[in-house]
């Protein structure tokens, strides 16, 4: 800073002050002499007051001045560590952000939901589902596309949790409900469920070794690795209930396993001694295995106390049972084109010969065997058209009665033309073959069922077949070969008015997220 210059001496500047006044007024007594010296001291007073101030501002301004150097090698030494802080600690609540919106943090929501209405030739409300044949009784499923007349909903409500160790933890409750009725109130027909509340815990950091990247779970649940083929509404397998398990240990460099304990129970089934007096849970106990595209699954059942069960054909009941199921998820149209499939192969004794819901039926017999395959794909033809075949089929003896045999056969074919980004027409042939033969309990049936179905949809963007929601309008025009009315009047094949070459007519939405 640039200082002033100091004053000149104080006692020449008085004098001349003194001469100037003299000067002006002409004389000088002895009275006006000391009037003249007291304002020429009030004048030097002023002056030094002057100086004073004059003093104390440079030395404000040369204290500022060095504060501000100071602070300047301050900020130049501290800045890159604040910089680092503030830039610390926005990418944290960014990465928070972007966790909670991709659902891997917080609360999220997921729904599976389908409602529609069918309609027969007469006006009035058919039978449907895809298990409305008699083979549906043993699982076998047809093409579901114009076929469905329910409304159907699972609302699933999930909150994720990071800790500050890297551990995750995932708490899931769905809902379930799903009615024939076209009611708006519908309590009374109501099946309302929760079907899943379970906790999984994740990147727990005392896992070590073979179980780093493991996650253990307990509770009601779907088992993680379920898979289905959508448009039969069939699942290759079906693994659940209330238990606990293990996700993703490593057994080796290629090789992951879950491990599990499924409980179901079957209750109040009659006994020799009591109409309603038996009750037990059946225990699955699974590996599942993962080699590449390969799965292996391996699974042994136990139901204390079911061989008391009083069966009407007069078998016995099976307390255990084996299950396993070899299967190969592709990543292309079975090596032909792009796209993917699945196929699998599935095997059961005495309680796993109920193939698909594994543990879901206490009926089945001590000897009850049971073989079936399953497999889809999809790809596209062209730019504009796609195609998903599916083929689902079961052999199966000694079910529900010595000597019964249930063989049956599902081929399907999905196709879809996209005209529009919003509007496609897709197209459905469905046959199923089926020599079904209860023995004494029933009247054996041999025929096959055969559906065409056409269908105008709507949805926000067309391109593949797993964009959702959709609205179908539809058609559907099923047949069947009259002797499988005899198989069961308790089926839609069996009910009065219901004998086959039938039109049935609807619209449908169908949403998932």
């Amino acid at each position: 800073m640039t200082t002033s210059p100091q004053r000149p001496l104080k006692a020449p500047l008085a004098m001349a002050v003194a001469i100037a006044i003299m000067s002006t007024s002409g004389l000088a007594t002895a009275d006006s002499t000391g009037d003249i010296e007291a304002r020429l001291a009030e004048l030097e007073q002023r002056i030094n007051d002057a100086e004073q101030r004059a003093r104390a501002a440079e030395r404000r301004a040369a204290e500022a001045e060095q504060a501000m150097a100071v602070q300047r090698q301050s900020n130049e030494t501290d800045q890159p560590a604040r910089v680092t802080a503030q830039t610390e600690d926005l990418e944290e609540r960014l990465a928070a952000v972007e966790r909670q919106a991709s659902g891997e943090e917080g609360f999220s929501f997921n729904a599976y939901a389908r409602s529609g209405l069918l309609i027969g030739e007469g006006g009035k409300s058919i039978d449907g589902g895809p298990y409305l044949t008699p083979a549906g009784s043993v699982g076998g499923a047809v093409g579901r596309l114009g076929n469905e007349p329910d409304t159907y909903v699972e609302t699933v409500l999930n909150y994720k949790t990071r800790y500050d160790n890297g551990a995750k933890a995932h708490y899931r409750t769905m809902i379930a409900d799903g009615v024939e009725t076209s009611n708006d109130w519908t309590s009374d027909e109501s099946s309302l469920n929760v079907r899943q509340v379970y906790v999984e815990l994740s990147d727990l950091p005392s896992f070590t070794g073979a179980f780093e990247n493991s996650a253990i779970w307990a509770g009601k649940r779907f088992d993680r690795d379920n898979f289905d083929i959508h448009w039969l509404d069939s699942d290759f397998i079906f693994l659940a209930g209330t238990g606990a398990g293990i996700y993703d240990v490593q057994l080796t460099d290629d090789w992951k396993a879950n491990f599990s304990v499924y409980g179901r129970s079957y209750s109040e089934y009659p006994t020799e001694d009591s109409d309603t007096g038996g009750d037990t849970d059946n225990l699955t106990f699974t590996m599942n295995n993962y080699v590449g595209n390969w799965q292996w699954m391996v699974s042994a059942l136990s139901a204390a106390d079911n061989e008391e069960r009083a069966m009407d054909t007069g078998a016995t009941a099976a307390d255990s049972g084996f299950h396993t199921m070899l299967a190969y998820h592709g990543d292309s149209f079975f090596g032909l084109a792009d796209g993917s499939f699945k196929a699998a192969v599935l095997h059961g004794r005495g309680l796993g010969a109920e193939t698909k819901v594994i543990g879901g039926d206490g009926n089945l017999t001590d000897d009850a065997t049971s073989t079936r395959l399953g497999l889809y794909g999809t790809t596209y033809l062209a730019p504009k058209w796609r195609l998903a075949p599916a083929v689902l089929a079961e052999v199966s003896e000694d079910r529900y009665a010595e000597g019964d045999e249930y063989s049956w056969a599902t081929f399907n074919a999905r196709l879809a033309n996209e005209l529009t980004s919003n509007f496609e027409m897709q197209y459905e042939l469905s046959y199923q073959w089926m020599d079904l033969d209860p023995g004494a309990s029933g009247t054996a049936v041999e025929g096959s069922y055969r559906k065409f179905t056409i269908a105008p949809t709507f949805k926000p963007e067309v391109g593949g077949f797993w964009k959702r929601p959709e609205i179908r309008l539809f058609a559907s025009w099923s047949d069947w070969d009259e002797e499988l009315n005899d198989f069961s009047d308790e089926d839609a094949l069996g009910s009065a008015g219901f004998t086959g070459g039938e039109w049935a007519f609807g619209v449908q939405s169908e949403v998932w997220f």
